[in-house]
């Protein structure tokens, strides 16, 4: 086959009706502009993900009017952006069973380390000489003094919370409540001092 042949230059191809043409260009919506709407504005609250299409000039006195929290209350923006720095998912205060449900009255105490959905623990009277053995016990007098107690309740911590614990603990609270680990919010400046306070008192009582 030669392929400098002219029968090669005389082909001509048909374009097929079938072949996709370009989109009309979205026009601007602003009304009576007949301008193309090139540039892209967010609708607003409760329309997130949707855009109306105007010219560089609507786009512009749209951008400038332009108010996510338009018809918002202060304490319901305040909450909002409260709200926004946990990604508005829902959260637990600590030590609180997050599905809500109370353990029936009726549920045994179990005394070992291991989790028994069936019972079999139970069925083979484990525990049940050791809760026999138990005593009622006196009243103990308090370990710490009551500045002491106030630190270790601030922090969330027990009477008995060793140094590891308290350490622990309180590295936890900063990065939770400091502005840097939460968008700059400083409604938490208050809480934070308290923590840092406890924490001083619990390092000079010899506890950390």
């Amino acid at each position: 086959m030669d392929l400098n042949s002219r029968l090669f230059d005389s082909i001509r191809i048909k374009p097929s009706c079938d072949e996709p043409k370009p989109a009309a260009e979205a026009g601007c919506e602003s009304p009576g502009c007949t301008h193309p709407g090139l540039y892209r504005a967010p609708k607003g609250r409760k329309a997130e993900g949707q855009y109306w299409r105007f010219c560089i000039d609507h786009v512009r006195a749209y951008n400038a009017t332009y108010n996510y929290f338009d018809g918002m209350n202060d304490a319901a923006v305040q909450a909002y952006q409260k709200d926004a720095i946990i990604g508005h998912r829902p959260t637990w205060a600590m030590g609180v069973n997050r599905t809500g449900e109370a353990k029936p009255a009726d549920e045994p105490v179990r005394d070992w380390a291991y989790v028994d959905p069936l019972g079999i623990l139970r069925g083979e009277g484990v525990g049940d000489a050791r809760r026999r053995a138990r005593q009622p016990e006196e009243p103990r007098k308090p370990k710490h003094s009551a500045t002491v107690r106030r630190a270790l309740d601030v922090m969330g911590l027990e009477e008995g919370a060793d140094s590891a614990a308290i350490k622990a603990q309180y590295k936890v609270l900063v990065k939770r409540f400091h502005p840097d680990a939460n968008g700059g919010d400083r409604s938490f400046e208050e809480r934070l001092r308290d923590i840092i306070r406890a924490h001083d008192v619990l390092r000079a009582a010899g506890l950390c």
